[in-house]
């Protein structure tokens, strides 16, 4: 009996669990990007705890009924027990009043559980909504404090500017776009207002200018470290001064405007710090209408650096010219404080520029958790570079961390030298407050891998006290044997210089007791110069000339490219609230997507197992391989992908949009 009592307690936890608990569950065969807390969450939340309440309810009246009935069925056949019937008929009926009887006992076993799961689940019930509550006045309490936080924050950084006798910093303000009006403040800043990070130490080598002839004396005198000056670098000289003649194909150099909508950013990310940022559903009023994928094809927009350098006898020499591209894909982040859209699992997109710019550029998003995409670049001018880039973004409350990781590899066909590198950390500041601001920091290390040679480069932060370009990058580059053979200087977001060491030596140790390297140099030869942003750039998202003919319509391309995004195509014709919509069917279509791949695994295999495999995405157009030279698994090009172009045979391609 008492067993039976407990299967029977057990199959009302069960029913009510059905019924109720599992709206506490989230579909996680879904993507992530839903899990936000958002007050629709919490209304949810409340919701789902009165549905529980009333189911309880219903437990409790359907005990007193079966108690009730139960109790008239004993008396029933207590009474048919006192009639005078036959003896095979009286026998049947003690065979029935037992089962009553047991009846009765289960049922009297389960009215006990259910009462005492009633009490237990009434008890808890009211933890839960002690604990919710709590948890609300918490959350609310931390808002309020980072947000008074950051407004103290910017009172101090406005009162240290105008404190007296502090000098003035010559630099530009950054692009405008505060995220939050505080509350009683005026939200109007100074045009000059700027944010910097904490300061760093700046250069570890000092560089003096000195003239051709007078370091050739020098050298012939035996000077120790010096560099005898050749004109085996003559490819440097003008290598900037790439004129940008009429292109073959004539392409689009306007979008639509901006529109001018008012949204603010804080109110959404408040509730994602410490955050994946690519697990955040954010609208399009943060984006701008290009993928991730397009983003990763500006890098290119420079790509005559890498064709110049293709002549280039000096590996050290060319080596100047790739660490001057490297730079280069920087320059369209100055202004560029908007998100690219996350692209699509399978999406791709083509940059077929074979007539214009002698190259062409194949992208595919290759992983979704995390966002991951792999590159190749094929030119006809003797070089190809390719990569995968994987993404990790994090909100830290004031600032915005992206750090893209992955190797970069470009190769020269005719020499076999081959370089890879790797990218810095962009941080977005003033996320709460003040005018959005994008800085670029770390260091970079560019090896080729055939001769050894090395070029380090330095990404100075921004800093209130530095007394440094802004955004000023410094580099050296030495030889298989560490010998020093250029200084680069110069900034991320305008040009970059290089000048030939003619002597170095070691400084006096400075106050801090370090020392630094003093490098005589010949005068800088400029190695790279950004080109003007088109004319009305600022309320096209601030595209550069590439930028704007990225997302042109062309005829042709796979079904998964990139420019037939219908939300990303709504967004750059001006129709923000339908581009919303789209974006929001196109999520849930791959998150369907995801849970038919999880129900398939599921059918072979565990829980745990078949959320692997459905996260595990076969792409078209490239595949893993083991990559000698950074020991590391990447997505490399298996090919195809042009021949299926001419052939326009697209049957394999997914439909993803």
């Amino acid at each position: 009996m008492k067993g039976r009592g407990c299967w029977e307690s057990a199959s009302v936890r069960s029913f009510c669990s059905s019924g109720c608990l599992n709206k506490f569950k989230k579909d996680d065969s879904g993507d992530e990007d839903d899990e936000t807390a958002s007050p629709a969450d919490k209304s949810e939340l409340h919701s789902t705890i009165k549905s529980l309440s009333l189911k309880l309810d219903d437990l409790s009246t359907c005990n007193d009924l079966i108690a009730k009935h139960g109790a008239a069925l004993q008396r029933s056949l207590s009474e048919l027990d006192s009639l005078k019937i036959p003896y095979e008929s009286s026998e049947k009926l003690k065979a029935v009043n037992e089962r009553a009887t047991l009846f009765r006992i289960t049922s009297n076993a389960m009215i006990n559980a259910c009462k005492d799961f009633l009490e237990l689940a009434e008890t808890h019930s009211r933890k839960w909504q002690r604990a919710l509550q709590y948890e609300q006045e918490q959350r609310i309490h931390l808002e309020e404090t980072i947000e008074q936080l950051a407004k103290q924050h910017n009172s101090l950084e406005r009162a240290f500017r105008s404190a007296p006798g502090r000098a003035t910093n010559p630099t530009k303000s950054f692009s405008e776009g505060s995220l939050l009006t505080p509350k009683g403040e005026d939200s109007e800043e100074d045009e000059d207002t700027e944010y910097f990070d904490a300061m760093e130490d700046s250069t570890s080598f000092i560089t003096v200018i000195t003239e051709a002839k007078e370091d050739s004396r020098k050298a012939e005198g035996g000077t120790t470290g010096s560099v005898d000056w050749t004109s085996s670098d003559n490819v440097l000289d003008g290598a900037s001064l790439v004129p940008k003649g009429p292109p073959k194909v004539k392409r689009r150099v306007r979008i639509p405007d901006k529109p001018n909508y008012s949204l603010n950013l804080w109110s959404i990310m408040k509730n994602c710090i410490g955050r994946e940022l690519s697990k955040i559903p954010m609208p399009v009023n943060f984006n701008e209408p290009l993928s991730m994928l397009q983003r990763l094809t500006e890098d290119l927009e420079y790509h005559h650096l890498l064709d110049k350098a293709v002549h280039c006898t000096s590996s050290v020499e060319q080596m100047c010219l790739v660490a001057a591209f490297s730079v280069s894909s920087y320059s369209t982040t100055v202004h560029r404080i908007a998100k690219p859209f996350n692209p699509m699992l399978g999406e791709t997109f083509e940059l077929d520029r074979l007539d214009d710019m002698g190259l062409r550029s194949l992208c595919e998003q290759v992983s979704h958790h995390p966002p991951s995409a792999a590159h190749y670049v094929f030119s006809k001018h003797g070089w190809s570079l390719w990569q995968e880039i994987t993404i990790s973004s994090k909100f830290r409350g004031k600032y915005l961390s992206i750090m893209p990781l992955g190797a970069i590899h470009l190769e020269f066909q005719a020499s076999g030298n081959h370089y890879v590198w790797r990218k810095s950390t962009s941080t977005v500041h003033n996320i709460i407050v003040g005018k959005l601001w994008i800085d670029q920091t770390g260091d970079i290390e560019i090896v080729n891998h055939k001769t050894k040679d090395r070029c380090q480069l330095k990404f100075l932060p921004y800093s209130y006290f530095s007394k440094e370009v802004a955004r000023k990058v410094t580099g050296v580059v030495s030889d298989s044997q560490g010998k020093a053979h250029y200084v680069l200087s110069g900034s991320w977001d305008e040009q970059m210089e290089c000048a030939k060491i003619m002597q170095s030596s070691p400084s006096s140790p400075g106050s801090d007791g370090k020392q630094k390297t003093v490098y005589q140099t010949l005068p800088a030869k400029l190695l790279w110069k950004k080109y003007p942003l088109p004319e009305n750039a600022e309320n096209m998202y601030y595209f550069s000339e590439l930028a704007l003919t990225l997302n042109e319509h062309e005829e042709g391309v796979a079904p998964t490219d990139s420019r037939l995004r219908p939300d990303q195509r709504l967004m750059e014709k001006g129709h923000w609230d339908e581009a919303n919509t789209e974006k929001q069917r196109l999520e849930e279509k791959q998150r369907v997507s995801r849970r038919r791949r999880l129900e398939a695994c599921s059918r072979g295999c565990g829980t745990e197992e078949a959320e692997k495999e459905a996260d595990v995405y076969v792409p078209l157009w490239f595949e893993k391989r083991l990559d000698p030279l950074t020991g590391e698994t990447a997505c490399m090009y298996k090919g195809g992908y042009w021949e299926a172009k001419e052939r326009q045979d697209w049957h394999m391609c997914p439909n993803i949009f």
